[in-house]
Parts: structure tokens; C-alpha cells; sequence
């Protein structure tokens, strides 16, 4: 007897298959906090990711393999000397740059196009890219040490071990070089 009805022998299987199919259907969407959503609708549009045009101006060509132009050119951390500091510049491929002293708030500006182009070239000399990857040296006492981030490259370099090619990089940085100032 089901809510005061009689069932009949072939419909109580009826009702055990249409239990089992119902009751994880309700024990799956539920109510209240436990509820889980259902799941989205098949929709064949829904499966294909939507192609997302490249960023720029319309009519701007934009090669696949050019970075976009907030992302980070180069990275310089400054740390050691007299008063301990600890600095960051972080210069990116449209040449707006921010520089960070310590705890300070950062503070923003932009390179020319000229001077980004230095920068790159500057990074993107073969002989910066055989710049040893940490001091071979001694130690300067008090000095700095700077660590230069390049497309995932980790240079760290000090006070006395600087190579050519990285004092060129260092020459083109904005601001005069890495923020060693307090």
C-alpha cells in the first residue's frame, strides 16, 4: 500500500525501479546548505573553448610568440649593504616599471620605447646569456647583491663580480640602475 493505494503485484517492481532511479536524483540535488548543483546541460557550443582574440588595438598584428605588454621584462632585487636593504624594480615589455624600497609603497613610472628597446637588447646579448649564474668570488663586506630575473633565468651577481654584460643591463635599467638607496 502506497499512500493508501493498493499496489498490484507487477506494479510494486515498477516501484522499486522507479525508486532506485529517483532517490539518487534527490539525494543529489537535495536542499538546503548540503545541496550539490546539478550538472550543466549538454550543450555542444559549451565543450569548444571559445577562441580569445590577442590583446592590442583592432587591425594590430600580434605574433604568438611576443610576450604581452604588462608582462615582467626583467626583475632586480637589491639586498645587503650598509643599512640592510632590501629592493625591488620590476620593468615590464610596455616599459611601465615599479620600484620598491623595503617596506615602502611602490612607486611607478614608464621607459620610453628607445630605452625598452636598450633594455632588451642589452638582455638578449649572447653575452649576457653566458653570465655566470652566481658569484664565482669572494665576497664585497657590506656590499650588495643583485638578483636579476630574465625570462626564468636567475642571475645573482655582487658588488665585486660584475661581467660586461651585465653592467650593460645594469646601464639601461631605469632610474639610473638597480635601487640601491634606502
Amino acid at each position: 500500500m502506497l499512500g493508501g493505494m493498493v499496489l498490484r503485484r507487477r506494479d510494486r517492481g515498477r516501484l522499486w525501479i522507479a525508486a532506485a532511479v529517483l532517490v539518487p536524483a534527490v539525494t543529489m540535488t537535495g536542499c538546503g546548505d548540503q545541496s550539490v548543483p546539478p550538472p550543466p546541460a549538454a550543450d555542444s557550443s559549451a565543450q569548444t573553448p571559445a577562441a580569445t582574440p590577442p590583446s592590442g588595438t583592432p587591425g594590430e598584428t600580434v605574433k604568438a610568440d611576443e610576450p604581452a605588454p604588462d608582462e615582467v621584462l626583467v626583475e632586480v632585487v637589491v639586498n645587503g649593504g650598509l643599512a640592510g636593504v632590501v629592493n625591488q624594480l620590476v620593468v615590464h615589455y610596455d616599459g611601465g616599471y615599479t620600484v620598491r624600497h623595503g617596506t615602502t609603497s611602490p612607486r611607478a613610472g614608464r621607459m620610453t620605447p628607445a630605452q625598452v628597446a636598450a633594455l632588451r637588447a642589452a638582455l638578449e646579448d649572447p653575452a649576457y646569456a653566458k653570465v655566470p649564474a652566481r658569484p664565482t668570488g669572494e665576497p664585497v663586506h657590506d656590499g650588495f647583491q643583485y638578483i636579476v630575473t630574465y625570462r626564468h633565468r636567475v642571475v645573482v651577481a655582487t658588488d665585486g663580480e660584475q661581467p660586461t654584460a651585465l653592467r650593460r643591463v645594469f646601464a639601461a635599467l631605469p632610474e639610473g640602475g638597480p635601487p640601491t638607496g634606502p
